[in-house]
């Protein structure tokens, strides 16, 4: 949400409500807004979830909003019905993703019905993208008019901050406008070798949560059978490994043991180890509209995603990276195994440096002409005073 609510703040008075988890006072500074702390929880806990609804009741009898504008799941559900409930006359829902995809029986059910609650109580309703929007429908969550903004995405990419030439300049000491190609490739040659990669290796990077649920078992199948293979393969990991939905021990210990895996943990700052890499791999069982992939494109890279929301809408196969088949059906059941698929892919782009190269040159320029983020800003104003 970088920047998002400075901007808004030029035509509204923007309130920004979350969880205080040490980052209020950087969000008050760097947006210019007023936030204010309510205890939400991420995972369902019924005694602190009636405590925060009650809070966020308080707030919005006080503050009388026009508008509530609520985009996480948990957050959303307890917003939409509060601000109902304190006669807001706006309640926006945007949909960043669908958390019932992936799970089963009751659960499931219960997630899905959280999500028609929080549609019943929205007046209105923004899916983040296409495939959320068929997911809403499909799936009978809600039967309001539905609206993607601008071409998706809650927020858009500066893709002057993402670029190899900002990288470059802000992580040096020179000026962006004398920055050159050369500069460039000897940033990203030093960096890698720095990582401990070879100049000649073929590095895969993924970044986000290291979790059973973001594909890393399969991931972890496919590189075995790569390295055998292909001694110049090579996984750069960045991210957290988290406890819940955790990896199993034996591709936790391979992650962090095998020499064909560097892992660097979570990182503030990903574009130079975007940089360093050749091909993003993304191989997650369901997301709404990823930021990662966006990020890799407008840093110049490719690459391989599965055939889900969001992912499929960003990759454009053959054209900026490649779509494997999907690791679930629309019940949340594993199809199959993907890892043949994943493994295949992953070889083909070790074995195709030119088609790679025309990948990653068509890359970045579809996040500048889709997602630019000040272009989804002002769609979103656009779409606000059309409410008013």
């Amino acid at each position: 949400m970088e920047g998002q609510l400075k901007f808004l703040s030029q035509y509204y008075d923007v309130v920004g409500v979350a969880k205080d988890t040490g980052e209020l006072d950087l969000v008050r500074q760097r947006e210019g807004v007023r936030c204010i702390d309510v205890p939400m929880e991420r995972e369902i806990a019924i005694g602190k979830d009636i405590k925060a609804l009650g809070i966020l009741y308080r707030l919005f009898k006080k503050e009388k909003p026009w508008m509530v504008h609520a985009n996480t799941p948990k957050g959303s559900l307890l917003s939409m019905i509060a601000a109902w409930a304190a006669r807001v006359p706006r309640r926006v829902y945007l949909v960043t993703g669908l958390r019932y995809q992936g799970a089963h029986g009751l659960f499931r059910f219960i997630l899905k019905t959280m999500e028609r609650i929080t549609c019943a109580f929205a007046t209105n309703v923004i899916p983040e993208g296409q495939g959320v929007l068929h997911s809403l429908q499909a799936d009978h969550i809600t039967s309001k008019p539905l609206k993607v903004i601008h071409f998706g995405n809650i927020n858009g990419k500066d893709t002057r901050h993402l670029s190899r030439r900002q990288t470059v300049a802000d992580l040096t000491s020179k000026e962006y406008d004398k920055v050159t190609d050369e500069d460039i490739l000897q940033f990203r040659t030093k960096f890698r070798r720095d990582l401990g990669f070879k100049d000649d290796d073929f590095v895969f990077i993924f970044i986000g949560r290291i979790i059973t649920d973001k594909g890393m078992v399969e991931l972890s199948h496919a590189m075995k059978e790569l390295s055998k293979k292909h001694p110049n393969v090579k996984l750069l990991l960045v991210g957290t490994m988290e406890k819940g939905d955790a990896i199993p021990d034996d591709v936790h210990d391979y992650f962090l043991s095998d020499s064909h895996v560097k892992y660097v943990g979570s990182q503030m700052d990903v574009r130079p180890y975007l940089m360093a890499a050749d091909a993003l791999v993304f191989p997650s069982y369901r997301e709404g509209f990823p930021n990662v992939p966006m990020e890799a494109m407008a840093m110049d890279l490719p690459s391989i995603v599965t055939d889900i929301n969001g992912s499929n809408e960003i990759i454009r196969d053959g054209l900026n990276g490649k779509i494997i088949e999907a690791p679930l059906d629309n019940k949340g059941h594993h199809i199959n195994d993907f890892t043949p698929a994943l493994t295949a892919t992953m070889e083909w782009f070790l074995s195709h440096p030119a088609e790679v190269a025309r990948m990653s040159h068509n890359a970045r320029r579809m996040i500048k002409e889709r997602y630019e983020q000040k272009d989804v800003w002002q769609a979103l104003l656009e779409y606000y005073r059309s409410l008013e």
